[in-house]
């Protein structure tokens, strides 16, 4: 069988390798099915993460906000900090700060169990040690102090436009309420409870409400530092708050 024009030559040959039958491959990736998911695994700062219906696909843009986000934490000098991830999915995030900064105590929450099953699966096949729990954002209830608080969280309205392949992740870890807000109004209500006087917060968010997410952190942290940084499309895509 011969190479679609719309597919990689590298993630054919991984197609390849995995199908005996590709037939049914290419009626499901003509469909609009993410090649992520047939193929099993994404590379994420560099590294190997598995994937499938259960998490989202990491995305460059998250890739970015990991970046971002080491160099925040050089700057303020928090290698060595504990930090708490919300609604970490696959686990992408966690392990590639872990991979980059051992010192770092991680303990990262969601609520699918799927998803933090697969998580585990990856922590493991990039050794790194994460402390991975079962929470619901919306019945937290933490006894630990963290320096970093880190998040991805959902931000789509429904229906709004999306790229057709979003269809097929898990709508949990997409769609927030209809203002695409509530998520950070308790991302922020919970920093309050959890952070050191010392601290560094690190969102993902939609450009269209780049400006509503910032007014939410004024209104809990009104004397730190909070800067909306853009992504690779110079799009305002994160928001970091911090003191020093």
């Amino acid at each position: 069988m011969n190479k679609p024009d719309n597919i990689s030559l590298n993630d054919w040959r991984l197609l390849e390798r995995k199908y005996v039958n590709l037939d049914p491959i290419l009626k499901k990736l003509n469909q609009g099915y993410p090649i992520q998911y047939l193929i099993g695994d994404v590379d994420f700062y560099g590294h190997q993460i598995l994937v499938n219906e259960n998490v989202l696909i990491p995305r460059f843009e998250t890739e970015t906000l990991v970046e971002k986000t080491l160099k925040y934490v050089d700057k303020l000098g928090l290698e060595k900090a504990s930090v708490l991830e919300i609604g970490t999915g696959s686990g992408c995030i966690s392990i590639s700060l872990k991979g980059n900064l051992p010192n770092l105590e991680i303990t990262a929450i969601d609520i699918s169990r799927k998803a933090l099953n697969l998580a585990k699966k990856n922590a493991r096949l990039n050794k790194t040690k994460i402390n991975f729990i079962l929470k619901d954002l919306f019945r937290l209830n933490l006894i630990n102090n963290y320096d970093i608080l880190i998040s991805n969280p959902p931000y789509l309205i429904k229906g709004e436009k999306i790229d057709g392949k979003t269809k097929y992740e898990p709508e949990i870890a997409l769609y927030a309420d209809k203002t695409g807000l509530n998520y950070y109004v308790k991302i922020f209500d919970v920093a309050k409870e959890v952070l050191n006087q010392k601290f560094l917060i690190a969102l993902e968010i939609d450009e269209d409400r780049a400006t509503d997410v910032k007014k939410i952190a004024l209104k809990n942290f009104p004397k730190s530092k909070i800067k909306i940084e853009k992504d690779l499309n110079q799009k305002n895509r994160y928001i970091f708050v911090y003191s020093e």
